[in-house]
């Protein structure tokens, strides 16, 4: 490498920024020449080394492939920053590139997985804000950041990555394995931590076993913790044994039929456990189209129900034309004959329920998804109860006993064309707890319903 190159690291470990444009006036093409080493020691590394915040950042603008450039040791800038305890030098890069976060170094390990292994909250919160997806690197030891922070007895900073993923609904990485197929939970239970299985007893797979075929609770009996009755009696409340039952591996959970919800899923293009990145994309379009065309069809077949074809009369039949069958009628009644009336409300139910049924599908599993649903069930029930007392005089006696039943029919309709979405989610969500799936099969961030 030609032009001068210990001058320009004289000035990055000086900081001399005035320096350093003086070299570049003497050779512009100075900084592009650490392009064509894969591997090199660059005047950014060196700043960052010695804590030169104002002249790696200026250096970093001029330059942002330097950031990403690995030294011989296989570290970042980003790296060397933070290992050398100059946490403003690192926050001044992360300002420039947030996705330095995520820039694996020896042994695949990211800045995240370094803060969380000292117990750095502050940067550790800073890092999961500024690149949220690094939560989910993994080391060559298949380690996430809250395996990290676990193993290094980081308590707190196991504590913030626990609320982060509960506020980013990814609760599934507290159930991911390492190299030894141990979850947090097998590592609480052999560096014996208690607080922390106490914290996740709720959240986590407590029958998980490792790939010694041990659970939580076995690897505290094999060691004899003096907490082991705490931790036991703790264990004895956890949702596994509860509600999920034994657990199962991948072979199981594939060897078993498909559920209802994973077949309708499959039907509405929403099955995420294989696919990757792009066609999850692909997917949520498709999922996107569907939602608005039952909203349409929704909407409509709402209004056609509060008015519909022909109104409403606008006064009461006259006395005279009382013993007149086909003209008695009240302001406010359907202008339309009952058969015709009955006809009609009959297909224009099916669209409104089958249209909220999808509706419904494709909204479930989401945050406040409860609140939706009971305001389309509120909505399915308040359409046909508006016209209970506009519907034409029926002429039959059966047609009086169909009117009488319209009050109770229509909720009962409602619970049972909606309910069935509901169930089969929580059996299917029931089903998916009980298994020990491996990190790699979440391929996105949107996590199977």
């Amino acid at each position: 490498m030609a032009a001068q190159p210990a001058g320009i690291n004289e000035a990055a470990g000086a900081g001399n920024i005035e320096r350093l444009y003086v070299l570049i006036a003497g050779d512009p093409t100075i900084l592009g020449q650490y392009d064509e080493l894969p591997f090199c020691e660059t005047p950014l590394h060196i700043a960052a080394e010695t804590g030169q915040t104002h002249f790696a950042m200026e250096l970093m603008t001029l330059k942002p492939s330097l950031a990403l450039k690995l030294n011989l040791s296989g570290f970042s800038p980003m790296h060397l920053a933070l290992t050398n305890n100059f946490f403003q030098t690192a926050r001044g890069l992360l300002a420039i590139d947030s996705s330095l976060v995520s820039i694996k170094g020896r042994g695949r390990t990211t800045s995240l997985h370094y803060v969380a292994q000292i117990g750095q909250t502050d940067l550790l919160s800073e890092f999961l804000f500024a690149c949220p997806s690094s939560v989910e690197d993994l080391t060559i030891k298949c380690e996430t950041a809250v395996h990290i922070a676990v193993k290094n007895s980081q308590f707190l900073a196991f504590k913030v990555l626990l609320g982060w993923v509960q506020r980013a609904h990814r609760e599934e990485i507290l159930d991911w394995k390492d190299e030894d197929g141990n979850t947090v939970f097998h590592i609480a239970a052999l560096t014996n931590q208690t607080e922390v299985m106490k914290l996740l007893r709720r959240t986590v797979k407590v029958k998980a076993r490792n790939l010694a075929g041990k659970t939580a609770m076995d690897i505290l009996q094999t060691h004899q913790s003096p907490r082991f009755p705490i931790v036991s009696r703790l264990l004895q409340n956890a949702k596994d044994k509860l509600l999920f039952g034994p657990t199962m591996n991948l072979v199981g959970y594939l060897r078993e039929k498909p559920s209802l919800i994973e077949k309708q899923n499959k039907l509405l293009g929403l099955n995420h456990l294989f696919q990757t990145s792009h066609r999850s994309l692909n997917s949520n379009d498709g999922r996107s189209a569907i939602l608005v065309v039952a909203i349409l069809i929704v909407t409509a077949t709402y209004q056609a129900g509060l008015s519909p074809p022909g109104g409403y009369w606008q006064e009461n039949s006259s006395d005279s034309t009382q013993d007149n069958d086909n003209t008695i009628h009240a302001a406010g009644q359907m202008t339309m004959s009952f058969n015709n009336a009955l006809f009609f409300y009959i297909l224009n139910g099916i669209a409104f329920f089958s249209s909220l049924y999808v509706i419904m599908i494709l909204i479930i599993g989401l945050p406040m998804w409860m609140v939706l649903y009971g305001s389309t069930a509120a909505l399915g029930i308040a359409n046909y109860a508006s016209f209970i007392d506009t519907f034409p005089n029926p002429k039959s006696s059966f047609g009086e006993i169909a009117v009488s039943l319209l009050p109770f029919a229509y909720p009962v309709i409602t619970g049972f064309i909606l309910s069935p979405p509901v169930v089969a989610f929580f059996m299917n969500k029931r089903r998916r707890n009980r298994v020990d799936f491996p990190a790699r099969y979440f391929t996105s961030s949107q996590e199977l319903s």
